[in-house]
Formats: structure tokens, C-alpha cells, sequence
């Protein structure tokens, strides 16, 4: 559950800001209205239009010089990134580092939004890749910088105006990212940054006839509500859903090498990660062996202050997850269990879950915390029916030394993203996106600028 959209309407005019490692307070954030939203799309239509007027390579250069800004305040940002979502200084420093990494990657592609041409008779026939006009993006708390910048990159790269709507728990990056692209020299108002309550803010950008298009990253059940609420005015959207994505360990695999890279695979993040392999499929006759050699690993992860270099795992976000948490994981479940802080602060030990049944809640629903449940498969086509026995498709590994297994299993698992002895699920240069309830739609890679324009066609008669 990473929703920064709601629809259980409360009327705020500021939210609070919280450092999950402490629970204390940090900063108060005003909350966006309606009517204020109304304003914001107005301005950023009037500044879209003299956006996509620009030379292209007039907008490369200052996308460019938003990345080499970011890179300047790289540190700052991650710092940031720790206070007010309590991420391990070395996730948030690649966080602020791929929000640099994706303008760059987006500026290149400026220049080469390329139409055709394609045969036909009597004359000449082009098209043209023309943008939208105002973008919203409504982005999660669990990467709060790197998923905003997935939609803002390439939507301003492709001529789009973008407005952001930062969950309510993680406003304060945006805002900075906000008042780093005025630095850098982007033109006032083409990329502003909207806080406040998902069922007024987020809403208001759903429902606004101006706004073209909603990327949304966060929960099955809010993406189906936005994709019905857009459906009624015919607007775009890209949604990134849940997911609950296997790790398939066969028998044949580096058994090791599988075990080792298994704790970081469902832990990062705390666990809070759309791509976290919650779902552990190991081969029964290496079942044992896998669990024993596992149980170190999970014991000896360090959790605690998201700011000390040594850390391997923080907080989660709030008490509202932390309690959701604690849903999936009576005391009486079997499995390993790390160590966590005691006291103030949203802290739940890494655990492992065995001796489940397939269809059990943790087993088969997005708990978006530190757990993994362990499950055994007897051959390859058992693996298949249980990765694929859940609502969602997002991501996935699969361990093995045989490449025509590996070929196999990766034609036959219903997912987008899918590693193989790796759990390497996100690059920038490549697409990402679900299948199933896990979302509409590819982000990033070479065609992410494409999603934010659309097609003309124009024939130039050539008769005499």
C-alpha cells in the first residue's frame, strides 16, 4: 500500500510531517485545494505552450542543467530523503543520483522524438510527435523521488507541463526538486509540485478536464478508481500497481549465491518495494538447506538509524503501516525472525514466514513490509502454477545454471520485469511496468518519452 491518492475525504489545510525513525515531527506542509489546483493546471498550460515552442535542443540543454543541479545537491537531497521517509542514507543517495541519472537519460531523447515516413501513393505521408499539454503525476512514499521523477522526466523531455503531487507523508523532496528546476532555469510554473490530501489534491488533478494525462504509482485499488474516473473524459493514464513477485530457486542453482542475495531481495526498503520477492519458491529437495543457510542472513541484518552508514534496514513509513504489518504476522507463524529497535519509531523486525499454505494472506497479498514467506515446489511446472497463483504480474527472479530453464520459466511467468539470477528489477534505460492487477502501461526506457505525446498523421498530396 503506497497510495498518495485517497478517496475517504477529509477536509485538512496543512499535514504533518513525520520522521518514521522518531515519530516526531519535522516540517508542516500546506495542503493544496481545489481551487488551487484549478490555478496551478491554468498556469501550466500557459507555460506548456511556450515549452513545446522551444528549440528542442533549448530544452535538452536546461533538462540537462536540472540533472547537473540535482547532482550538485545530491547530499542534501538524500538527507532529506532519510528525515522524511526513513531510508537508509545509501538508498536515498541512489534515489537523489537516478532523479539526476532519468533527466539525462530524458534530455537525450529530446532531440530524437523522431515521426516517420511512411509509403504510400499519391504523395507523402509523415507523422508527428506531439505533446499533451499538462501532465499529473501522483507519486508514492516509497520511492518518493525516483518514481516522481519516472513521470516528470521524460513528460517535460516530450514538451508536457507536469504537475506533482507528492504522497502526504513525503512532500518535502518534491518541493525541493521543485525549487531546484527553477534554479536550473526551467520556465515558472511548467513543473510545480501540489501537496495535500489525495482525495481533494489528487482528485481535483484526476477529475480536471486540462490535465491529459495521470501517472500513478501506488495501490490496485486506487489505480482502478482513477483509471474509472479518467475513463469518463477519455484521459491517459499509466499505472504502476501492486505486486507480490516470486523468487524462484531451482536445485540446480548456485544454491549460495541465491541464499545470499535472498534478505535484501524482500528487505529493502524495509520491504516497502513493489518488487520486493516476498513470495520464496525453493525447490523441496533443497528446501531444508536453503531455510538453514537462510536463517543467518536474515539474524544478522542491521536495522536501525536510517542515517548511520552501517544500517542495512530502517523504519517503516507510519503507524498505520506498521500496524498493517503486524496483520500479516501473528506471533504463533513459524519462521525466522531478525531484530529490530525498540521505542519510538515505526520499526518492524526482518521475518521470514514457513510452513504456510499457498493461499495464505502473507502468501498471496501485498503486505509491503520486511516479510517473506518460504514455499516449497516439487519440478518446473509446479514453480510456474505458484508464481503465477496471484492477482498480480509486476516482477520476479528465477535461479538456475540452466539457460533453457531460465528461458523457460521467463516466457512462462506472467510478470513484467523478471531477473535472472539477479533480483535487478529497475533501470531507467529499460521499460518497467505490470501485468495482470499490477498495472497499465510501461514507464521508463527508450520509448518512455513516446507515453507523454501523441500522433499525428499528415499526407502531402504530391499530384500534379
Amino acid at each position: 500500500m503506497r497510495d498518495a491518492l485517497s478517496y475517504t475525504h477529509h477536509e485538512v489545510t496543512h499535514h504533518e510531517v513525520l520522521n518514521p525513525a522518531t515519530g516526531q515531527v519535522i516540517e508542516t506542509v500546506p495542503a493544496t485545494t481545489a481551487a488551487e489546483v484549478d490555478a496551478a493546471v491554468a498556469r501550466a498550460a500557459k507555460a506548456q505552450r511556450g515549452w513545446a515552442a522551444a528549440a528542442p535542443a533549448d530544452r535538452a540543454r536546461l533538462l540537462r542543467r536540472f540533472a547537473a543541479v540535482v547532482d550538485e545537491h545530491l547530499e542534501e537531497l538524500a538527507l532529506l530523503e532519510v528525515r522524511e521517509a526513513g531510508h537508509t542514507i545509501g538508498n536515498a543517495r541512489w534515489e537523489a543520483g537516478n532523479v539526476r541519472d532519468l533527466l539525462d537519460f530524458a534530455a537525450g531523447g529530446v532531440e530524437r522524438l523522431n515521426g516517420r515516413q511512411i509509403p504510400v501513393a499519391g504523395g507523402l505521408d509523415i507523422t508527428i510527435l506531439e505533446p499533451l499539454g499538462v501532465i499529473g503525476v501522483i507519486a508514492p512514499w516509497n520511492f518518493p523521488m525516483p518514481i516522481a521523477a519516472w513521470g516528470t522526466a521524460p513528460a517535460l523531455a516530450a514538451g508536457n507541463a507536469v504537475l506533482l503531487k507528492p504522497a502526504e507523508t513525503t512532500p518535502l523532496t518534491a518541493l525541493r526538486l521543485a525549487e531546484l528546476a527553477l534554479e536550473a532555469g526551467l520556465p515558472e510554473h511548467l513543473f510545480q509540485v501540489l501537496p495535500g490530501a489525495g482525495d481533494v489534491t489528487g482528485n481535483a488533478l484526476v477529475e480536471h478536464p486540462s490535465v491529459a494525462k495521470i501517472v500513478f504509482t501506488g495501490s490496485t485499488r486506487v489505480g482502478k478508481q482513477i483509471m474509472a474516473k479518467s475513463a469518463d473524459r477519455l484521459k491517459r493514464v499509466t499505472l504502476e500497481l501492486g505486486g507480490k513477485s516470486p523468487n524462484i530457486v531451482f536445485a540446480d542453482s548456485d544454491l549460495e549465491a541465491a541464499v545470499a542475495a535472498t534478505p535484501m531481495s524482500f528487505l529493502d526498503n524495509s520491504g516497502q518495494d513493489c518488487c520486493a520477492r516476498s513470495r520464496v519458491l525453493v525447490q523441496r529437495c533443497v528446501y531444508d538447506r536453503f531455510l538453514e543457510l537462510l536463517a543467518p542472513g536474515i539474524e544478522s541484518v542491521v536495522v536501525g538509524d536510517p542515517s548511520d552508514e552501517k544500517t542495512q534496514m530502517g523504519p517503516l513509513i507510519s503507524q498505520a503501516q506498521l500496524e498493517r504489518v503486524r496483520g500479516y504476522v501473528p506471533e504463533e507463524l513459524k519462521g525466522i525472525r531478525g531484530t529490530a529497535p525498540d521505542g519510538p519509531g515505526f520499526w518492524f523486525p526482518p521475518t521470514v514466514l514457513t510452513d504456510l499454505e499457498p493461499d495464505a494472506p502473507a502468501a498471496c497479498e501485498e503486505v509491503f513490509g520486511p516479510v517473506a514467506v518460504v514455499l516449497p515446489f516439487e519440478d518446473e511446472a509446479h514453480a510456474i502454477r505458484l508464481a503465477n497463483a496471484t492477482e498480480y504480474g509486476l516482477s520476479g527472479s528465477i535461479w538456475t545454471r540452466d539457460v533453457g530453464r531460465a528461458i523457460r520459466v521467463s516466457r512462462a511467468v506472467a510478470a513484467g520485469n523478471l531477473s535472472v539470477n539477479s533480483h535487478s528489477s529497475v533501470r531507467y534505460w529499460t521499460p518497467f511496468g505490470g501485468y495482470k492487477q499490477s498495472g497499465l502501461g510501461r514507464e521508463l526506457g527508450p520509448d518512455a518519452l513516446t507515453a507523454f505525446t501523441e500522433t499525428k498523421n499528415v499526407f502531402i498530396s504530391t499530384e500534379a
